[in-house]
């Protein structure tokens, strides 16, 4: 019976329901007293209405005291709901249950002004962003519908946004794009645009719901401009190359001319034929031996992978070396799926720059190697004199030695990337000397 008051009257109700019986056992003495006492018909009617005129009038003023700092609290509450941040409530104080109510209140509306403000802001920069970038992003829900492109977006596809969103990826014409592995590179035409494309998916969650994140990025200026640069560096390097051979040769080839078409021909005209020839034919050769070892360089066949003991590998090499005593630092016995006869190309260039530095200076060369996460680390340390020019270190045709070819590194890093591996070298931090690192898979 209790449990069904409670429920059938409001708050307010029942606030004011126990006001009432509160007051009610002293209203009763009260009138009862006063009708049983020797007073006046007319005072004992006039003090009955005082009394339960004060009577009601306390029970609704404790009602009202009660209701309205929870209506203002309630206002409040629903203007925060609504996104207004810049209600204050009174009364808060920290000695006080309802003002430390209201105190928590107006902590939690400047919280969430300074977070409704971050969050404009970060939106703000984020289609900022999304505007100046050159991909287009695209954001569809689970049905495939649209939800989200940027300017990009808009110039890919040629119609503005507001013709864009809501739509399908198939009537946009790139459901293709949102299937397949990621990233990848597609040629796709677009009414916008067309091209070689990165594609790029993710997944992202909203309002609870699966969406998909496609960014398309327009790679065929970039391939282009590397291009460009390959041939330009291309051109530069053999023009100078075959310049460097043509003009001895075109210089001997008319200083012989003019000998033969003299009247008088001296008498050591046979010794200077043979001699210029010879300038001729080995400049001619040295050019041969230049095109040969550029294309060594770019026809490098695919690496056929074979298990290869990394033991065995390194000290057949290093007998090899007869300049110097090379030492071969302990490793593990371990295997690598490789092309055997590429690695030793690659060994065979390293350890012979190494062997050339330490003979500079008198050290010695030492080759070891270990396994970690996977993968194989070879080392190659010498005492030689250092690295002293890093950023040529492995450009094709660049060298510091007399007789080099400048491909020697350029060739082994070639073999080292299409194994899935790497190999660096730079000057030791502790000694003097250089160090080659080669990583591979194991």
């Amino acid at each position: 019976m209790t449990r069904r008051w409670r429920r059938a009257l409001t708050h307010e109700g029942r606030i004011l329901a126990m006001a009432l019986v509160a007051g009610l056992p002293g209203t009763l003495v009260a009138l009862a007293l006063l009708w049983v006492g020797d007073y006046t018909t007319r005072l004992q009617w006039t003090l009955t209405c005082v009394i339960l005129l004060f009577w009601a009038s306390f029970s609704f003023a404790v009602r009202e005291a009660v209701a309205h700092p929870l209506r203002a609290l309630s206002n409040f509450l629903a203007a925060l709901r609504e996104g207004d941040y810049s209600m204050r409530a009174r009364g808060a104080r920290s000695d006080d249950a309802l003002g430390l109510a209201m105190l928590e209140v107006n902590a939690l509306g400047k919280t969430l002004r300074e977070q409704r403000l971050g969050a404009l802001e970060a939106t703000v920069l984020l289609r900022r962003v999304m505007a100046e970038i050159d991909a287009a992003v695209f954001a569809f829900d689970a049905e495939r519908r649209l939800r989200l492109v940027n300017r990009g977006g808009e110039r890919l596809l040629g119609q503005p946004a507001e013709r864009l969103l809501g739509r399908t990826a198939s009537a946009l014409g790139i459901s293709g794009c949102l299937e397949g592995d990621s990233p990848r590179t597609l040629d796709v035409e677009f009414p916008g645009a067309s091209g070689r494309w990165e594609i790029r998916l993710s997944e992202f969650r909203q309002g609870g719901l699966p969406h998909q994140l496609l960014v398309l990025i327009d790679v065929s200026k970039t391939l282009r401009d590397h291009e460009r640069q390959a041939w330009q560096r291309l051109v530069r390097v053999l023009g100078h190359e075959i310049n460097n051979s043509l003009a001895p040769i075109q210089s001997l080839a008319g200083s012989l001319q003019s000998l033969l078409l003299r009247e008088a021909r001296p008498a050591d005209l046979e010794d200077d034929l043979r001699q210029g020839l010879a300038v001729i034919a080995g400049r001619a050769e040295a050019l041969g031996r230049f095109m040969t070892s550029y294309a060594r360089l770019a026809r490098l066949p695919r690496p056929r992978l074979e298990p290869l003991a990394v033991e065995h590998w390194v000290r057949r090499l290093v007998e090899l070396e007869t300049r110097l005593d090379v030492e071969v630092l302990p490793g593990p016995p371990v295997q690598v799926r490789a092309d055997g006869d590429q690695l030793e190309q690659l060994l065979i260039n390293v350890l012979g720059n190494a062997v050339d530095a330490a003979l500079e200076t008198g050290g010695g060369v030492r080759v070891g190697w270990s396994a970690a996460d996977g993968h194989l680390e070879l080392r190659i340390e010498d005492d030689g004199p250092g690295i002293s020019d890093t950023a040529n270190l492995f450009v094709p045709f660049f060298t510091t030695k007399a007789s080099g070819s400048g491909i020697g590194l350029a060739l082994s890093r070639q073999i080292a990337e299409a194994h899935g591996g790497t190999l660096t070298l730079e000057s030791r931090r502790a000694g003097r000397g250089a160090e080659a690192k080669l990583r591979l898979p194991l």
